[in-house]
């Protein structure tokens, strides 16, 4: 069971890590239309959610 629950895991990290991968992407994308803008407040959201995607992927990986 243990061996069956493991390969669920990576499967659905492997499903998971392309989407991830693409909202970081667009996040950046935001924080630098933010930083040409000098969107201090969008500056400071998307910072926070790439964080957050950051460790998202960091947890899959492991």
């Amino acid at each position: 069971m243990k061996y069956v629950m493991e390969a669920l895991r990576r499967k659905e990290a492997e499903e998971r890590l392309p989407v991830i991968k693409l909202e970081i992407d667009y996040e950046l994308a935001t924080l630098f239309d933010a930083m040409q803008e000098e969107d201090t407040v969008q500056i400071i959201k998307s910072k926070e959610r790439l964080k957050q995607l950051s460790e998202q992927w960091i947890s899959l990986i492991d």
